[in-house]
């Protein structure tokens, strides 16, 4: 049995008609009080369950977060509270990934292959192992000041070196 919490904000989207649809998919008895999931099933299925619940809860939708059921997928999770100390901050490197009308954000997802969401105080991906180097590199190099064009020419000089 595992027990997940999810921010509010997430666990409010989760109705009994969409419970029921991650349960039969999940192949888990699924549980939600509150914020809390509490999953029961085979240990492996838990495993996939939590992935995909925890990748829902940060800001993915449930068909970008059921790509963790295939093995070839990943989850990375940068936690902008562990590096910066005021909400402003936060904001301002959020600002910086997600770019003018969502632009920067589309961009590193359109070279890298990967998924990006930015929820909370937190930017989550979600992409095989390679798409997620090249995805970090970008935003490593966003959330540590540098420009976007810095970040795009990192990001293909690391795709093309990961492609040989």
């Amino acid at each position: 049995m595992e027990n997940i919490l999810i921010p509010h904000k997430r666990a409010e989207l989760l109705d009994s008609k969409l419970l029921a649809k991650l349960k039969e998919r999940l192949g888990c008895k699924l549980e939600l009080e509150d914020n809390s999931i509490t999953i029961q099933g085979e240990p492996y299925d838990e495993y996939n369950a939590k992935n995909v619940l925890t990748a829902f809860g940060r800001g993915f939708d449930l068909d970008k977060a059921y790509k963790l059921l295939n093995e070839d997928y990943f989850f990375q999770m940068i936690n902008l509270k562990d590096a910066f100390g005021s909400k402003e901050q936060i904001m301002r490197v959020k600002a910086r990934i997600i770019g003018t009308a969502g632009r920067a954000k589309e961009h590193i997802e359109s070279i890298s292959g990967a998924d990006i969401a930015v929820f909370g105080s937190s930017i989550s991906i979600i992409g095989k192992a390679d798409e997620l180097k090249v995805a970090d590199a970008a935003i490593r190099i966003l959330i540590d000041g540098g420009t976007h064009k810095t970040a795009y020419k990192v990001m293909e000089k690391e795709k093309i070196k990961l492609k040989v």
